[in-house]
C-alpha cells in the first residue's frame, strides 16, 4: 500500500454535452479522471484536506450533495469521500464564485477500470466550465501535496477574469433571463453578445440591446449627433443650440456665437467619452477640443450650449418609456481623515464595482482629466477634503465612467415622458436612451429650461436593472414582449428519429408528409442537411451540430432530426427538447465503442430522445421491440405505439389496453385484401392506407419499410398532421433515388434488377435478406431451365466488432447465391483487407453449413465490385449493392444503361449521373 497520498488526480478525457445526454437532462461537462494512488485515500485520510478546501472555497458549505440538505457535502468530506467526487463539487463551486448558479453534478466509477471515475457537472458557459474543471483538479492535487508554483489567490483571480471576459454583459443577460423564464430557447452565435432567441422561422437576434427590429438607418442617425439635434428641433422638441466644427479656431468662434458656457463633444462618440462641460472661455474651449478630438473617429466636434441641471436617462422600448434614471457623476465625499486618493480606493473596494460592465458599478478611473477636475475644485489628490465635502471626479454621469444611478421611473412629469417617447419615434429606434438635462424631471422641461442633449442607440440597461439607489426596473420584459408578443410562438416543432436501422428512411417519410402540407422542413440525416428539399451540406449530419444549424435557419418552420448514437455520446442532443421522439428499434450495432458494450447500454443512449420529450410531447415507440417498450417509463409526455404484430398477440393486447385508456397507436390489421394501417385513438379506429399500395413497401414485400411507414405515420399523427395529409404523404413517397438516395433504390440495368441500399450491419442485412427472398421469388429468368441468380455486394464499417462482421457475412450467405465482399473507403482503424477478411470468414462458415450461397468473391474497391457483379449477371438476375458512396454507384449504373442503349461495347469516359450526387460531389 502507498505510504502517503500523492497528487495523482488527472483528467484522462473531456467531453462537452451541449444538450440532453446519457448523464443529464441538460448540458453538461463530462470528465473521465484517474485517481492513481489517491484511489486508496479518501478525504478523511488526507491531513487538513477538508479544512483547507472549505477555507479556499467556502461556498462548498452550501452544497447538499446526496444528503439533500445544506452542509451535506461537508458531512461527506468528514466521513471520507473520493477525490474525484471532490473535483466535481469544486468545479461547481468555482462556477458559483463567478455567478453561475449551477448545482447539477454526479460522480460514478468507470466500470471495469478501478481508480477511474466519470465526473459530470452542469455549466452555463462552456469555456468557464472547462476552466473550472482544470482548476478544480489542480486545487485537489495542491491540497494533497502543496505545489510551490500554485498560488491559489492568483489562480482564482485569473479564473474570475476569464469568466468575466466570456460572460454576457448585464443588458444581454437580463434579456436572456427573461426569455428563459418564458421558455424561449436561445443560442449564443459568437463569443460576444450576439444571441438568437427562438428557433427557425420564429428566431430573433439581439446584440446587447440592439435587436432584429432595430433600424440601421436609425442607428446611423443616432450616431450623428448634429443630425439628431436637427431632426428633434424640427419636430419642436427642446434641444440645445449646436454647431459642428473641425478645428479649435472654429470651435472658439462657435462658442462665442452660442454664448458661454458651452459643451464640447465628439460627433460620433458614445458612453460620455470626450464630453467636456463648463467651458467658460477660449482657453477652456481649445483644451476641451483636443480631448474631444482624441475620442472622435472622424475628427468632427460639436459645440453646443450648456444646459444646467441634472442628468437623466429615459429608456424607451417599443415607443414607450420603460425606465428613467438620474445619473450622478463619479465622486467621493470627504470624511475629514482620508485623502482624495484614499477615498477613491475605498469607493473602488466596493464589491459592486468592477472593470467595464462586468458588475453593477464601474470602478472610478483616475486619469489626467479627473486630476484636473479635482484641482479646479481646490484639492490635490493627496489633500484631505473636509468631512461632508463632495469632490467630483467626472463631469458626466455615465455608469461606464464610475457614476451612480438613482431610479426616477415613477417621478417624471407626463410631459417629459411624452417628449422622450416622441424623440425615440423621430429617430426611429425600437430601443433608445434619451438623455435629458434639466433641473428636475418632475417639472416640465419646456418651463424649467431643460433639453434633450443626446439620443443613444443600444442603451445600457445596467443603471435601470441595478440602480445604486431605488427600485430596480424589469426592463427586459418589454424587450421580449416586443420581440415575442404574448401568444407568439418561439419554438418550431421538432421530431427526432433514432434506432439502429431505418432512421434515414423514416426521417425522409416524415419530412415528405409535412412538405406536402406546405411546411418548410429542415431535416438532418446521414446524407446531409436538407432545408426545404434543398441539400445544403453533403455529409453525415446526424449529430447535434447539424441540428443547431437547422434551428438557426430562418426559413425552417418544422424540423426532423435523424439522431445517431455517436452524436449523443459525443455532444448530447444539441438542443433542449423534442416534441416527438421516434425510436424504431435497438439492435446490436457499434458495440464496443465509447463504453457501450451491450445492447442494453445502447438502449439507454437512444432513450435520451424519449427523456427529452416534454409533458405536452409524444414518444413514438416500436411496441414489437422489448428494449424500446421499456422506454415508455422514461417519457414525461404521451406514448404512441406502433406495431406489426397481428391482433390477439400479447403486444396487441397491451396496445388495446393502452388505447382504452385514451392512448394512441398505429397497427396493422390483416384481411383478405391485404394489410391495412389503422390509427387507434382511444376507442376510435381510423383506416389510413393499404401497405401494398404504398410505393416504398414494394407491394408489401419490404417489411422494413412497412415498419418505417408505421413509425413515420405515428410521428406525423403525434405532431398534429391530419390523416388525409399523412395518407397522401405515404402514397407519394417512394424509394426512388431522388426522394431517398441510397435507401432501397431500384434500377434496371440491361435487364438486370439492381437494388441499391445502405445496409451496413447484421440486423439490417437480416431485414434486407427477407426483402431479397420476397422479391427474388417473383423474378423470372431469361433462361427457361435456370432460376434467377441473386448477387449481393456486401460490406461493413471497420469500427464494428469482429463477431459483428462475421455475422453480417453469415446472414448474407443465407439469401444470396453469390456474395461479393468489398470495403469502404474509410477503414476506421483497420488495415486494408482486414474487414473484408472477417466478412468472408462469416460467408464461408455459412456455406460450409449448407447456406444458399455457393460462391464468394473479394473485390475491395466499390466501383470495381459493382462492375464485377454486373459483368457476371444475366438478364432477370437480382443484384443488391450495399453502398458506401451511393452517388458514385448510381453514376456507374447509369453509365452501364447508357452503354447498352448506345450499343457500344466500350466504357464511357465520363459517366453520366445525378448532378446533386455525382462522383465529384460524393467525394466532397
Amino acid at each position: 500500500m502507498t505510504e502517503r497520498p500523492m497528487p495523482d488526480l488527472a483528467i484522462v478525457e473531456t467531453r462537452v454535452y451541449r444538450g440532453a445526454n446519457v448523464w443529464s437532462y441538460d448540458k453538461s461537462i463530462h470528465l473521465v479522471v484517474d485517481l492513481g494512488s489517491l484511489e486508496k485515500f479518501p478525504t478523511n485520510t488526507v491531513p487538513g484536506f477538508t479544512e483547507n478546501i472549505l477555507q479556499m472555497l467556502p461556498g462548498l458549505r452550501e452544497h447538499s450533495c446526496s444528503r439533500g440538505r445544506r452542509g451535506g457535502f461537508v458531512e461527506r468530506l468528514n466521513e471520507g469521500t473520493w477525490l474525484g467526487h471532490v473535483a466535481e463539487h469544486a468545479a461547481l463551486a468555482l462556477q458559483q464564485v463567478v455567478g453561475h448558479d449551477i448545482r447539477r453534478g454526479k460522480t460514478r466509477a468507470v466500470k471495469g477500470r478501478p481508480g477511474f471515475y466519470n465526473v459530470i457537472f452542469g455549466y452555463v458557459d462552456e469555456q468557464v466550465g472547462l476552466a473550472a474543471a482544470r482548476l478544480a483538479v489542480r486545487l485537489v492535487n495542491h491540497l494533497v501535496e502543496a505545489d510551490p508554483e500554485f498560488d491559489w489567490d492568483s489562480e482564482l483571480e485569473d479564473f474570475i477574469r476569464r469568466a468575466q471576459r466570456t460572460a454576457f454583459g448585464p443588458s444581454t443577460q437580463a434579456i436572456i433571463d427573461e426569455a428563459v423564464s418564458r421558455d424561449i430557447p436561445w443560442i449564443r452565435l459568437n463569443q460576444h453578445s450576439l444571441v438568437q432567441l427562438g428557433q427557425g422561422v420564429h428566431a430573433k437576434r439581439i446584440r446587447a440591446t440592439m435587436t432584429s427590429e432595430t433600424s440601421s438607418i436609425a442607428v446611423d442617425i443616432a450616431s450623428d449627433k448634429d443630425l439628431t439635434t436637427k431632426l428633434l428641433g424640427a419636430a419642436g422638441l427642446p434641444v440645445p443650440k449646436q454647431e459642428m466644427m473641425r478645428s479649435a479656431d472654429q470651435a472658439v468662434r462657435a462658442a462665442e456665437r452660442i454664448g458661454y458656457p458651452v459643451v464640447l463633444k465628439p460627433l460620433d462618440g458614445n458612453h460620455g467619452r470626450g464630453v467636456i462641460l463648463d467651458n467658460e472661455n477660449e482657453a477652456d474651449v481649445r483644451a476641451a477640443f483636443e480631448i474631444a478630438k482624441a475620442e472622435s473617429r472622424r475628427g468632427v466636434i460639436l459645440v453646443e450650449s450648456q444646459i444646467v441641471g441634472k442628468d437623466y436617462r429615459c429608456l424607451i422600448i417599443d415607443g414607450r418609456v420603460a425606465a428613467i434614471a438620474e445619473r450622478v457623476p463619479a465622486s467621493v465625499t470627504g470624511d475629514g481623515t482620508s485623502t482624495v486618493e484614499q477615498l477613491v480606493d475605498t469607493a473602488n473596494a466596493d464589491p459592486r464595482r468592477g472593470v467595464g460592465h462586468e458588475k453593477v458599478l464601474t470602478r472610478i478611473k483616475v486619469d489626467d482629466a479627473a486630476v484636473e477636475l479635482v484641482r479646479e475644485q481646490g484639492f490635490a489628490m493627496t489633500d484631505v477634503p473636509p468631512e461632508g465635502t463632495m469632490v467630483k471626479l467626472a463631469l458626466t454621469g455615465n455608469m461606464s465612467t464610475g457614476g451612480i444611478s438613482i431610479d426616477r421611473t415613477f417621478e417624471a412629469h407626463p410631459e417629459n415622458v411624452e417628449i422622450a417617447e416622441e424623440a425615440a419615434r423621430m429617430i426611429g429606434l425600437d430601443i433608445a436612451g434619451i438623455d435629458f438635462i434639466c433641473p428636475d424631471i418632475t417639472e416640465p422641461v419646456r418651463e424649467t429650461g431643460g433639453a434633450i442633449c443626446e439620443v443613444n442607440a443600444a442603451p445600457g440597461f445596467r443603471m435601470h436593472t441595478h440602480p445604486t439607489i431605488g427600485e430596480p426596473q424589469f426592463i427586459a420584459k418589454p424587450v421580449v414582449d416586443m420581440l415575442f408578443p404574448p401568444g407568439a410562438p418561439a419554438r418550431i416543432p421538432i421530431v427526432a428519429v433514432t434506432g439502429t436501422n431505418g432512421k434515414t428512411t423514416t426521417s425522409r417519410m416524415i419530412s415528405h408528409i409535412f412538405k406536402g402540407m406546405g411546411r418548410k422542413v429542415g431535416m438532418t440525416s446521414t446524407d446531409g442537411v436538407v432545408i426545404d428539399e434543398r441539400l445544403l451540406i453533403r455529409s453525415d449530419a446526424s449529430g447535434p451540430r447539424s441540428a443547431r444549424m437547422v434551428l438557426q435557419n430562418p426559413r425552417v418552420d418544422f424540423a426532423v432530426f435523424e439522431v445517431a448514437r455517436g452524436g449523443i455520446l459525443r455532444e448530447g442532443l444539441g438542443y433542449e427538447r423534442n416534441d416527438v421522439a421516434v425510436v424504431l428499434n435497438v439492435q446490436p450495432d457499434h458495440l464496443g465503442l465509447r463504453g457501450i458494450d451491450t445492447v442494453e447500454q445502447l438502449a439507454d443512449v437512444k432513450a435520451v430522445l424519449v427523456e427529452a420529450v416534454p409533458r405536452d410531447g409524444h414518444a413514438v415507440l416500436n411496441a414489437d421491440d422489448k428494449l424500446v417498450r421499456e422506454m415508455r417509463r422514461r417519457c414525461s409526455g404521451q406514448v404512441v405505439w406502433f406495431s406489426m404484430e397481428e391482433p390477439g398477440s400479447e403486444v396487441r393486447e397491451m396496445i388495446d389496453a393502452h388505447c382504452r385508456r385514451g392512448g394512441k397507436a398505429l397497427v396493422l390489421n390483416p384481411s383478405e385484401r391485404g394489410e391495412m394501417i389503422v390509427v387507434k385513438h382511444g376507442r376510435r379506429e381510423m383506416q389510413l392506407a393499404w401497405t401494398h399500395l404504398l410505393p416504398a413497401t414494394f407491394g408489401g414485400k419490404a417489411r422494413m419499410n412497412v415498419q418505417n411507414a408505421l413509425g413515420a405515420a405515428a410521428a406525423a399523427f403525434a405532431a398534429g398532421a391530419p390523416l388525409h395529409d399523412i395518407r397522401q404523404g405515404l402514397r407519394t413517397f417512394s424509394t426512388n433515388y431522388y426522394l431517398s438516395p441510397g435507401r432501397l433504390n431500384e434500377v434496371e440495368v440491361n435487364g438486370i434488377n439492381v437494388i441499391v441500399d445502405y445496409c451496413h450491419n447484421a440486423p439490417g442485412m437480416k431485414a434486407l435478406g427477407d426483402f431479397v427472398d420476397r422479391v427474388g421469388d417473383s423474378l423470372s429468368s431469361s433462361h427457361e431451365l435456370a432460376r434467377p441468380s441473386r448477387i449481393g455486394i456486401v460490406a461493413t464499417a471497420g469500427d464494428r466488432r469482429d463477431e459483428d462482421m462475421r455475422e453480417l457475412g453469415h446472414i448474407a450467405a443465407q439469401h444470396f447465391d453469390v456474395v461479393v465482399v468489398r470495403e469502404d473507403v474509410q477503414l476506421r482503424g483497420r488495415k486494408r483487407g482486414e474487414t473484408a477478411a472477417l466478412v468472408l470468414e462469416g460467408v464461408r462458415t455459412a456455406i460450409s453449413e449448407g447456406a444458399r450461397c455457393k460462391q464468394v468473391e473479394e473485390v475491395l474497391d466499390e466501383i470495381s465490385a459493382v462492375r464485377h457483379a454486373l459483368s457476371r449477371a444475366n438478364k432477370g438476375d437480382l443484384v443488391v449493392v450495399c453502398v458506401d458512396k451511393h452517388g458514385e454507384v448510381m453514376a456507374e449504373l447509369e453509365t452501364w444503361s447508357h452503354q447498352a442503349q448506345a450499343g457500344s461495347g466500350d466504357r464511357a469516359d465520363s459517366p453520366a449521373g445525378d448532378p446533386d450526387y455525382d462522383a465529384a460531389s460524393a467525394e466532397s
